[in-house]
């Protein structure tokens, strides 16, 4: 475990820290509260500190009294270490925020029971944090492609717009589609054809900027939020994503399945006062052109003034992404 040490009696800081030491762990040592408290709200990954009742500065109550007021960061063991030996003084030590108490002078067999419990704990809220991590991306990502679900793209929509209201600034929507789908899977099978929305995926991932959220919208949709994006860019940002579909099949040893994307665009600007709803169907209504219009092309809202352009969008210059 990486373990703070902090003490302002030279003789005990050194004998708890070689104890420590020699048992594998990573030590940091400090003779008072106030450098204490600095360590232990910079360096996130101390798991357990042993901290002085009476040092100059702050006395470790204050410390301890201080870490836990830091809700941003992740949880320390604190054990007190002082001559105090009266209840009062344990209650005192449990009410600041100590997990436990290690009485002075300390003797090596008892500082490794604390650390057996401290240890436990520690590894125990560890688990518990994983546990939660896997939950929340479970709640928010496609289990198939790996990319935002719809629930967690509409509230990133939702936020963004909601700044972009308040500060007169420019969104885009680009939701596409892939063609033909279910061709695809009638042809090659469903497992195929999950193959090809988890290849699609990436490719439109390594399209786009790193600013913009790509999610899967349902089956073999998908949504882009692109904040900071006139309709201009948005269009030459859709451009490129269906010109890397389009040049780049899926591989699977002899099999070869090519796929086209039909995208519809859309800008804040295009309505007065935008909601997510009226921008998901003016999107939606752009993505219904595609498709009815041939596919493996691009629809702007019909609201968003034209930009001139020969068949397609191929004569765009398209940039370079950025991420």
């Amino acid at each position: 475990m990486r373990i703070l040490v902090a003490d302002d009696s030279g003789v005990s800081r050194y004998m708890i820290c070689t104890y420590l030491r020699d048992w594998g762990h990573d030590v940091i040592a400090v003779k008072d509260g106030g450098e204490a408290l600095e360590v232990l709200q910079r360096d996130t990954g101390i798991s357990l500190a042993l901290v002085d009742w009476m040092m100059p500065g702050l006395d470790g109550i204050e410390v301890c009294r201080q870490l836990r007021a830091t809700s941003d960061r992740a949880y320390t063991y604190m054990i007190a270490v002082t001559s105090r030996t009266e209840k009062q003084d344990l209650v005192c030590a449990l009410e600041a925020g100590f997990d436990d108490f290690l009485t002075k002078p300390v003797q090596p067999e008892e500082l490794n029971a604390r650390l057996v419990v401290g240890r436990r704990i520690v590894d125990l809220q560890q688990k518990l944090i994983d546990s939660n991590e896997v939950s929340q991306y479970k709640a928010t990502h496609d289990s198939l492609t790996g990319l935002w679900n719809r629930g967690a793209i509409q509230e990133f929509l939702r936020a963004q717009l909601a700044m972009t209201v308040r500060n007169s600034r420019n969104l885009s929507l680009i939701m596409l589609d892939v063609d033909h789908f279910k061709k695809i899977n009638d042809t090659h099978g469903h497992p195929i054809g999950d193959s090809v929305l988890i290849h699609i995926s990436q490719l439109l991932n390594s399209a786009i900027r790193a600013s913009d959220l790509l999610g899967r919208y349902g089956g073999e949709e998908f949504l882009l939020v692109a904040p900071e994006c006139p309709a201009e860019n948005a269009i030459r940002i859709a451009e490129r994503m269906r010109l890397t579909v389009f040049n780049n099949p899926l591989v699977q040893g002899e099999l070869t399945v090519s796929s086209t994307i039909s995208l519809g665009v859309v800008n804040s600007s295009s309505i007065e006062s935008p909601t997510l709803e009226a921008l998901v169907r003016l999107v939606d209504a752009a993505l219904y052109r595609a498709k009815t219009n041939g596919r493996n092309r691009i629809e702007v809202d019909s609201n968003q003034t034209p930009i001139p352009r020969s068949g397609g969008y191929e004569d765009l210059e398209i940039d370079p992404v950025s991420h």
